[in-house]
């Protein structure tokens, strides 16, 4: 192999290694962004159940007071 060949070698290494990091950075932010928006879901998921009952409690209520003479 000639120096010219072994450096742009050298280069295309360093730039994939470079790469390489960048990527994996990436793959961080996105497992982050992941975990947040899965406690966002969980969060929303709750009040939505809680909404949901406080509605069936209010149904059932209003069904009560429909029935009473």
């Amino acid at each position: 192999m000639t120096p010219a060949i072994i450096e742009e070698l050298a280069q295309r290494l360093e730039r994939l290694l470079l790469r390489h990091q960048e990527l994996l950075r990436t793959q961080a932010l996105l497992q982050q962004e992941v975990q947040r928006l899965a406690q966002e879901r969980d969060h929303l998921l709750a009040q939505c159940a809680a909404a949901r009952q406080r509605l069936d409690a209010v149904i059932a209520r209003v069904a009560a007071e429909e029935d009473a003479p």
